[in-house]
């Protein structure tokens, strides 16, 4: 008999919660966002709750917005190496853009994650949006979205060959005869392309995954072309079970067009829960967060997501549409065409609007009893909407420790989730095969 399908949970670690106002909640412990045994200390609880992986997001620039937010980056490659040291199981995903790295030395700080945590890295494939981070790199002009993803192809190409350069028997480390390595199972990728020359082999044996897991979070069209090439686990954005399920469907018919297992990629949407013992308790506790919003910082993520700078509008009046540029190149973005939808279900003023983005910048937001979480979970889950979430509490410590408590336990009494680590690998974990090397066998043709 088959296995029951399982839910994939991710924790989505952000600095003091996912809600914009969490730094300013009395339950967030702001003294400790720099302090890496906090970060080792959410690792342990959430491998407690056999969660699948720890999800830092990152971007190579400092928020304009830092004034009023707890919005800064450290380097979570390093931040991951750090947790990785202290726990046995749970996964570790690092976001890396491929517009401001070199694949070479990527592909070796992921291989080196993979080995520290004896196969639990994933990497996190942007392409980065800002356009200032172009200023850090010594570029005229940030690339535009296109050749954004053109280079991103070619880079996750690379970085593949570099990981596949050595196949899994070329360490021999025979004591007796002095052979430490199969030289005839190393090989140089000689890459020769449009913005990459990489020789190669790497400088590393082959990682306990082969290859750590590939995830994208891009729902723009080129990002659905990227991840249906390329994405193992997709993080994306939704606010309804409709749209969630026209995603899922759209993604695996491409990946299933393209030769792939749809099975083998994972769709992880966004989840933020406000959890209380009532309906009123959790909506009284999301109030809360929302009276600590600050309006400017606000409206600047607005204006990030529409272009339209709404600061001498009357917060409690309309939402100008007229002023939305729906053909332009803002409204091609799928975090735009979420925000319309929510336009054009609720009709919100511009302060309902900005309450209803707090808490995930665009992800979904649900207040309630942790039954009412653990339902809508299911509902998605078994009606082609989603193979697990990502979870992304308001607050930290206080909203991981709500969910891993309350709506854990409902999930595994369900048959929905673990109740204990079957495997120690990522890719375990995700029900994902190990790949093999693509010079797999390239040293018995060689000598033939």
């Amino acid at each position: 008999m088959s296995q029951r399908r399982q839910l994939s949970l991710n924790f989505f670690v952000y600095p003091g919660g996912h809600h914009e106002a969490a730094w300013r909640y009395k339950g967030t412990d702001i003294s400790r966002l720099n302090d890496i045994a906090y970060y080792q200390d959410l690792a342990k609880r959430a491998e407690a709750a056999t969660i699948d992986s720890l999800f830092f997001a990152d971007g190579p620039v400092l928020a304009d917005n830092i004034r009023y937010a707890a919005r800064y980056r450290v380097e979570p490659i390093t931040w991951l190496a750090a947790i990785g040291a202290v726990t046995s199981h749970i996964g570790l995903i690092a976001t890396a853009s491929t517009t401001y790295n070199e694949p070479y030395n990527l592909a070796r700080l992921f291989a080196s994650l993979d080995h520290l945590s004896g196969g639990r890295a994933g990497w996190n494939i942007v392409t980065t949006s800002q356009a200032a981070a172009s200023q850090n790199f010594g570029l005229a002009e940030h690339p535009v979205h296109a050749e954004r993803y053109e280079r991103s192809r070619e880079f996750v190409e690379v970085v593949t060959k570099l990981w596949d350069s050595w196949e899994d028997e070329a360490v021999v480390a025979d004591q007796a005869s002095g052979l430490f390595a199969d030289t005839a199972r190393i090989h140089p990728i000689e890459h020769v392309g449009k913005h990459f020359r990489v020789k190669g082999a790497l400088n590393a044996p082959r990682t306990p995954q082969g290859r750590p897991v590939y995830v994208q979070a891009g729902s723009s069209e080129d990002g659905r072309s990227f991840a249906a090439h390329y994405a193992e686990a997709i993080f994306t954005a939704h606010q309804t079970l409709g749209s969630a399920q026209a995603f899922y469907a759209d993604i695996k018919a491409r990946a299933s067009a393209l030769g792939r297992r749809p099975e083998h990629i994972k769709v992880l949407p966004g989840l933020s829960p406000f959890i209380g013992s009532t309906e009123a308790e959790a909506k009284a506790l999301e109030d809360e967060f929302n009276e600590l919003i600050q309006p400017e910082y606000s409206l600047h993520q607005l204006l990030r997501m529409t272009g339209i700078d709404l600061s001498g509008y009357d917060l409690d009046g309309p939402f100008p549409r007229h002023l939305l540029d729906i053909d332009g190149t803002i409204g091609a973005a799928s975090r735009f065409q979420l925000i319309v939808g929510i336009l054009d279900r609720e009709n919100p003023t511009i302060r309902q609007l900005i309450n209803r983005l707090a808490g995930g910048r665009g992800h979904f937001v649900l207040a309630g009893t942790p039954e009412r979480i653990a339902d809508e979970i299911q509902q998605w889950f078994e009606n082609g909407a989603a193979d697990g979430f990502n979870i992304m509490p308001p607050w930290l410590t206080g909203g991981f420790d709500a969910f891993a408590d309350e709506v854990v336990p409902l999930l595994r009494r369900r048959s929905l989730f673990r109740t204990e680590y079957r495997g120690r690998t990522l890719r375990d974990h995700y029900g994902l095969p190990r790949p093999d090397s693509r010079f797999a066998g390239d040293h018995l043709r060689a000598s033939a």
